[in-house]
């Protein structure tokens, strides 16, 4: 059954309009995150269907841009009565944040959210020692666990120990800045507001009390970033209350347009240059689909074009005469083209 059947299906189940969202988790170059470029494109989108009761989008994101969730939502709300997020499989990081803007989660047994604490890089961050132009991310969550160390596993109290451990960190190698530690605590601080109003917007407001529990919860209890979340969980334990568990004939289109958007953004398929210029060919160019933004009246997507070619390279090898320069296939890629389409 094609997408548009799917999407149809699964708007006459939930009697609702579905948009779908779609990113790429494909390693390499060929994956796509949660970005601000979707804004216009998921508005022509609301336009095009209208003021109505109730949308769901149908949301597979391995995250991105944090600033996305509460400017989209808060765009979508604009447009029904009920905002709705069904989750065929991953949302996670910033995806997740989109579902807790949700008045409605839909889960699968297959669905999964995750922990909400992001990584920061800034020109404050240490330099990558493999490649000094790029920058280590610092975890917020990793500050906080060692913060969490010294003071509540360690026994360190007093100002004077704890600006002993802050010292730490410019004594490492390599070195943390203050003000990349300073902007750990910003985007911390910013990542616990913007949750609060996404929970605060549903159409049923949550309470404060469980507002807070969710919000901790989802930025400091669950202490990785790879701790993934079930539908079980996200409802009973973590008091996600807007989740709703799919029946069984919801659960199959979810998993069935879940497959054909993986089988055409081949999800799942190892990236590598070789493979993708293949053998006995010298040069090609392929263009890929990395994101989706989809109704059965409007398809958006996002390609990306690299250019493969094969070359030969000098590479040195020793030998018990001495290093001699040795001739070896290399693929090159280069991207040439991109955007939505």
């Amino acid at each position: 059954m094609d997408k548009n059947s799917l999407i149809k299906q699964i708007e006459e189940s939930r009697k609702s309009r579905v948009i779908t969202y779609f990113t790429s988790d494909r390693q390499g170059p060929v994956n796509a995150r949660v970005a601000m470029d979707i804004i216009p494109i998921i508005s022509k989108q609301l336009q095009t269907i209208g003021k109505t009761e109730n949308i769901d989008l149908f949301l597979y994101s391995t995250g991105g841009d944090t600033m996305v969730p509460w400017r989209l939502v808060s765009m979508i709300r604009e447009y029904c009565d009920k905002f709705s997020v069904i989750v065929p499989y991953k949302a996670h990081s910033s995806a997740t944040m989109i579902a807790l803007g949700a008045d409605e989660i839909v889960m699968s047994d297959l669905s999964e959210l995750s922990p909400i604490d992001p990584s920061t890089a800034n020109v404050f961050n240490p330099a990558d020692p493999k490649n000094p132009q790029n920058r280590i991310p610092i975890s917020v969550e990793d500050v906080m666990a060692y913060f969490d160390l010294a003071k509540n596993k360690f026994g360190i109290k007093n100002d004077a120990e704890l600006s002993k451990i802050f010292g730490k960190f410019v004594e490492s190698n390599p070195q943390v800045h203050p003000l990349a530690l300073g902007n750990v605590n910003r985007i911390h601080n910013l990542i616990r507001m913007l949750a609060k109003r996404l929970l605060k917007s549903h159409k049923s407001p949550m309470k404060e009390d469980e507002v807070e529990k969710v919000v901790d919860y989802f930025t400091e209890k669950l202490y990785s970033h790879q701790y993934f979340i079930g539908r079980k969980e996200a409802k009973e334990d973590l008091g996600l209350k807007t989740v709703r568990f799919a029946d069984e004939n919801l659960s199959k289109l979810m998993t069935d347009l879940y497959e054909e958007y993986k089988k055409e953004m081949d999800l799942g398929v190892l990236w590598n240059p070789e493979n993708e210029l293949g053998l006995g060919t010298a040069q090609t160019k392929k263009d890929y689909k990395i994101a989706f933004i989809e109704s059965w009246q409007l398809s958006n997507k996002f390609e990306l074009s690299i250019e493969f070619r094969r070359q030969q390279i000098n590479v040195a090898q020793q030998t018990p005469q001495g290093p001699i320069q040795v001739p070896q296939d290399q693929v090159v890629w280069r991207v040439v083209g991109q955007g939505w389409k």
